[in-house]
């Protein structure tokens, strides 16, 4: 596996992506055509970020519950909006049985059909709003702040792992309030919630605005989002929380007894990251060579590779090697990695070469490697190299055994760090302000990148500027300039830019 090279982002970008994917072990297709087997490696860098997420939500006030896999249709059809936009995107359960058939084989039954069909979720604002009209009965029980971690399907004609496949894991929170200040309070906190994780933890730089009405979740007054670009300057979208107005209380009749004792309809937001930000974490950082993970997301944080030709050898460096892997554990880094202990492995697997061994933790991205052999046991020292440096600029040599562990957790901070400044550079380099339609057709398609451009506010304008270049608005930014300006397509007046680029 180690040794089998991969695709180069210049030459192939998305085969590029593909085989770091399949190499380093983090996914594969499975034989429902559009869904993923997530491997191992793959799922422990989810669990890592659902860690973090869980405990960023709950320390905001948020609680766990679990909702229904299937909805009523009749559910999806009371919000128009929502069964709209989700109408192409269904999969739809019909009969409830199966029948042997003469001879051999399976069949459904054609007796067994349901009396209403069922929907597999696309999101849960259905069921869970249909739910809340039970739990919600006076302003006391406000606010309701309840997140679900499980899995969702939508129908997807083009399919590509974490990125976007039919069967998907994700967070969907669900949140009901009194008011509609606190409601749209709550759908900014949670956008900067996103945010915190994706810079602080992903090292993931982000744009955080509001989306456009041709861009907004179905059934949202407004949606806000974080947008971050990937290393083929195509933007992702990694994150989004919807104002739901009184749109689904209505729907659901959600009504509740305010302090005045007059009867209201509840106020809503709904928000949501799934396992696309797996992929958003590969492709923002990692390389030619393989995958790249930022430290406080790594399964694994450091191996050690023992290099020893003699039993005695073998001994002395595996000694050293444990000893030091104990030292590492017990770095004072709990609080920045969740409250969980450096993770390190000793390699001491004796049917690989180290070069093999080298090879193999640099294409899955652990962040530091460790190599101790009989020189360096001699002088008390180890090697140390950081997976995001090029070759020899990597590796420190001579580290002293004594000062290593401590050396390790530094190096760690220091690589989360520098990722994400990285990743700013770079994004910011391929941050454009343009003014010319006909400038903004051409450059878009090379060399890419996200386009600050005037825009008429209006959904005919938006639509063509998708439907001849393939590029979409992806949010009116928030910390965007005032400045009053022309459409560059329409020349009608506009009061500011708008982020515009091709999109996964």
């Amino acid at each position: 596996m180690a040794a089998e090279k991969i695709a180069t982002r210049s030459a192939d970008y998305s085969q590029w992506y593909l085989d770091i994917v399949n190499r380093a072990g983090l996914a594969e297709n499975s034989d429902v055509r559009g869904c993923m087997v997530i491997k191992p490696h793959g799922y422990a860098i989810w669990e890592k970020m659902q860690r973090a997420l869980d405990r960023m939500f709950k320390d905001t006030g948020h609680v766990n519950a679990y909702f229904p896999l299937f909805i009523p249709k009749s559910f999806l059809a009371r919000e128009e909006q929502m069964a709209e936009g989700f109408a192409k995107e269904c999969a739809v359960v019909t009969h409830y049985r199966l029948k042997a058939v003469p001879g051999g084989g399976i069949e459904v039954d054609p007796a067994a059909k349901l009396e209403e069909e069922l929907i597999v979720r696309p999101t849960s604002e259905t069921i869970i709003w249909h739910t809340y009209k039970n739990w919600i009965q006076s302003y006391r029980d406000l606010p309701l702040l309840i997140n679900q971690w499980a899995n969702v399907v939508r129908w997807e004609m083009r399919p590509r792992l974490f990125l976007r496949t039919t069967e998907f894991l994700w967070q969907e929170g669900h949140t009901a309030h009194a008011n509609q200040e606190e409601a749209e309070k709550e759908t900014k906190r949670m956008v900067e919630v996103y945010r915190t994780f994706a810079e602080e933890w992903m090292a993931m730089p982000v744009i955080v605005g509001r989306k456009s009405e041709g861009q907004k979740f179905p059934g949202a007054v407004y949606t806000l989002c974080i947008e971050a670009m990937m290393q083929d300057r195509r933007a992702l979208q990694a994150g989004t929380s919807h104002f739901l107005g009184q749109n689904f209380a209505k729907a659901f009749d959600v009504q509740f007894q305010s302090k005045e004792g007059k009867r209201e309809y509840a106020w809503a937001t709904s928000w949501g990251v799934s396992t696309r930000l797996v992929g958003g974490l590969i492709m923002t950082h990692s390389d030619d060579q393989g995958l790249v993970l930022p430290p406080r997301l790594a399964p694994l944080h450091a191996v050690i590779v023992p290099i020893f030709k003699t039993p005695e050898e073998r001994v002395n460096v595996l000694e050293a090697a444990n000893k030091l892997a104990a030292s590492i554990r017990d770095l004072d880094l709990r609080s920045w990695l969740d409250y969980e202990p450096v993770s390190v492995k000793v390699d001491d697997r004796e049917q690989y070469q180290p070069g093999y061994k080298f090879n193999e933790w640099e294409l899955k991205g652990v962040p530091v490697r460790i190599e101790i052999g009989p020189k360096d046991l001699a002088k008390g020292a180890c090697v140390l190299a950081r997976r995001d440096l090029p070759g020899r600029e990597s590796k420190e040599m001579g580290v002293p055994l004594e000062g290593a562990a401590k050396r390790v957790g530094e190096l760690l901070k220091a690589m989360q760090a520098d990722l994400f400044n990285r990743a700013k550079t770079f994004r910011d380099a391929n941050l454009h302000e343009i003014d010319s339609y006909d400038d903004f057709k051409k450059r878009i398609e090379e060399p890419g990148g996200f386009y600050l451009a005037h825009w008429d506010g209006t959904r005919e304008t938006e639509d063509r500027i998708a439907n001849e270049t393939k590029a979409t608005i992806r949010c009116i930014p928030f910390d965007r300039a005032k400045e009053a300006g022309k459409c560059m397509v329409t020349g009608q007046p506009s009061a500011g830019r708008v982020v515009l680029a091709k999109a996964y």
